[in-house]
């Protein structure tokens, strides 16, 4: 991976470069899943948080929870939950958009003062491939996707996981690229490109 695949990674469809990470210990709330799969769902945010060397934490003082993750077997469901109005403002529309474009994932990010990432919101719908993907995988996939802002093409044409046999594993660049990304030595936030030359040196994977 050259700086400029690094760069790619944090550059929007419109042409801007924008990374940002956690400001804040993490703290995840899942809904919509049996015990099981929960316990999935956090081991792979714990996995990934550890990797960045990031904190989970117990409780949000502003939010309580700031990583909210919702599994549903269809959008409509989403307009029935309590005050997630509140949280989420617009939802009918955005509900409205996503049932229109028979997507079946979406993520939400807030920032704080500085751009730091300071709550993310996750919505699953459970049609026939994302029911057919492991549990591991799936949650494995969310972890990584929320842990930074990546851009909204980073992954269209090349999955951050890898398959070693049956398993489902953290692509080894990428999991380089979050590893520096959370460097106390780079900023928490950052809009110039040259930013991805740090980024890319840290990584191990300048040339």
């Amino acid at each position: 991976m050259t700086p400029d695949a690094v760069a790619a990674l944090f550059t929007r469809s419109d042409g801007s470069y924008l990374f940002a990470r956690w400001g804040r210990p993490i703290v995840p709330v899942v809904f919509g899943v049996d015990d099981a799969t929960l316990r999935v769902v956090k081991a792979a945010l714990e996995a990934v948080v550890a990797l960045a060397a990031h904190e989970m934490g117990q409780v949000d003082a502003e939010l309580g929870a700031n990583l909210m993750i919702f599994f549903c077997r269809d959008w409509d469901e989403l307009r029935g939950v309590p005050n997630l109005e509140r949280l989420v403002p617009g939802l009918d529309a955005l509900c409205d958009r996503l049932i229109a474009a028979d997507a079946n994932q979406y993520r939400i990010f807030r920032f704080d003062a500085v751009g730091a990432i300071k709550a993310a919101f996750v919505f699953l719908r459970m049609d026939a491939h994302l029911s057919a993907v492991p549990a591991e995988t799936l949650a494995l996939s969310q972890a990584v996707q929320t842990i930074v802002l990546w851009s909204d093409l980073a992954f269209q044409e090349a999955s951050p996981l890898a398959m070693v046999g049956d398993v489902a594993v953290l692509r080894p660049d990428i999991a380089a690229v979050i590893r520096a990304g959370y460097d106390p030595v780079l900023p928490g936030v950052a809009v110039d490109a040259s930013h991805a030359l740090r980024l890319a040196a840290r990584a191990g994977t300048a040339r």
